[in-house]
């Protein structure tokens, strides 16, 4: 399980920070492509979430250059009763698959991204592995020492 703490209360998100969430939770089923050579369920509800959050930005958002700044569809959060079920479209078929194919590009390009780093970083990924196995929890301070290590220089 990966947790992150927030680093400040937040009420606005810009593109480029829900990008990032969405690879952040691609990174557990890259590391077991990468590292385990198989996929588990584990993923599954990070998968959800990274599917929600990207389509989010494509329809509620208005962020993708592809759909414009437009929403597409209802609220979600809405939905109560078999609504969903009766209420009309408003979309056509050609626009959902647009929406579709923008969303699928997001979580592609993402996850593409993740898998380049950690195979990239495989052997720094090894070392937290390794000290996450001898006592549960590493901290931010050992992962920022582990991915940039300093660089001790003698002088002569």
């Amino acid at each position: 399980v990966t947790m992150q703490l927030p680093e400040e209360d937040r009420y606005a998100y810009t593109k480029d920070y829900l990008v990032n969430q969405i690879a952040i939770l691609f990174g557990g089923r890259v590391a077991e492509e990468l590292f385990m050579n198989q996929m588990t369920t584990g993923a599954s509800n990070d998968f959800e979430r990274a599917t929600d959050l990207a389509r989010k930005i494509v329809t509620r958002w208005g962020m993708t250059t592809e759909m414009g700044p437009v929403i597409y569809g209802e609220n979600e959060s809405e939905v109560f009763l078999g609504r969903s079920v009766t209420s009309t479209k408003h979309v056509s078929e050609a626009t959902m698959q647009k929406i579709d194919e923008t969303v699928r590009n997001i979580l592609e390009t993402q996850y593409a991204l993740v898998r380049k780093l950690l195979d990239e970083n495989r052997d720094k990924v090894e070392v937290m592995a390794r000290m996450l196995l001898e006592r549960e929890t590493i901290d931010a301070t050992e992962i920022q020492a582990i991915m940039n290590p300093v660089v001790a220089t003698e002088s002569v």
